[in-house]
């Protein structure tokens, strides 16, 4: 095993401790690799992209915890999507010793007493992002971006971004979705020119699906076609039948077809929901979760059904 930026020997990718959400003791190797690059390099912005359910909240907060220990920042704010994942983060940052305040309100002015920092979401900061930046003037703040891809989703939220966080000490974007702008540079992000000419973001880590597949920190994902003949019949008395998927009918015969596949009161969505959760159990005895792993936020779809 070869050493850490911080000592000790490098990690494995999971361990065999499972805890609260983003609240983890010990890093995967992912995030100690991560973490090591934020502290040699000591970029004043970062981006992290790494697969959901990887554990971006963890090695956010890690950072939080060790630039507060340091010195380097005495505020923390936290922009995420939601009411609920500004609660999630804010939950999570407490049980490692960071209080969040994820009520505070753009009325308030200041967030309450004896918390370091606010949960906010994209909207409440490009609502009132002078208000924002008199906060992040107001101490030596990191700004931890979730889901940064979220900024560029309407105009005003990329400029409120800029507006309110461009005097930050350091600020730390996270998203498990890489993305690219032609048009509107999402603030604090690096872009670079692909082949095709195309703009897009520069991860400054990068830890993706497959890797994370290998190390099972993620469990796989399939997506299954579901198909079946279906027979109805028409107003006139007609009787008709086809099959989902099939290319060589007409627009309407496809929507009429799959009409009938979704009418709750037929067959074929009974049939769907049996087997999925037949196969589902089935599943869930062959892929016992083990202490450590996490699910993306996806449905696994463990397999086709026939159709009625």
């Amino acid at each position: 095993m070869t050493e850490t930026l911080f000592g000790g020997p490098t990690l494995p990718p999971a361990y065999p401790e499972r805890a609260a959400w983003g609240t983890a003791q010990k890093l995967r190797a992912w995030q100690q690799q991560a973490l090591d690059l934020y502290f040699r390099t000591d970029p004043r912005d970062f981006l992290a992209v790494a697969t959901p359910g990887a554990g971006k909240t963890t090695f956010a907060l890690r950072v939080a915890s060790m630039l507060i220990e340091s010195g380097a920042v005495n505020r923390v704010t936290i922009v995420a999507p939601t009411d609920h994942l500004k609660r999630q983060w804010a939950d999570a940052a407490a049980k490692v010793g960071i209080a969040i305040d994820p009520n505070f309100k753009n009325s308030d002015g200041q967030h309450g007493r004896g918390f370091v920092g606010v949960a906010v979401t994209y909207a409440q900061v490009a609502s009132k992002p002078m208000l924002h930046r008199a906060k992040t003037e107001a101490a030596r703040t990191l700004v931890i971006l979730d889901e940064i891809h979220h900024g560029g989703e309407a105009l005003s939220w990329g400029d409120g971004l800029r507006e309110a966080f461009d005097p930050a000490a350091r600020r730390l974007s996270l998203t498990g979705t890489p993305f690219r702008s032609d048009t509107s540079p999402i603030p604090f992000v690096e872009y670079a020119q692909d082949k095709d000419g195309i703009r897009r973001s520069k991860a400054d880590y990068t830890y993706g699906y497959g890797n994370a597949l290998r190390d099972h920190v993620v469990r796989p994902v399939m997506f299954m076609a579901y198909s079946g003949q279906m027979r109805w019949r028409t107003s006139a008395g007609e009787e008709m039948a086809a099959s989902l998927g099939e290319s060589a009918v007409t627009k309407d015969i496809t929507s009429q077809a799959w009409r009938t596949a979704l009418n709750p009161a037929g067959e074929w969505i009974p049939a769907v929901l049996a087997g999925l959760t037949n196969a589902s159990a089935k599943c869930a005895a062959r892929f016992r979760t083990p202490a450590g792993w996490s699910s993306p936020r996806t449905t696994r779809m463990p397999g086709p059904m026939p159709g009625s």
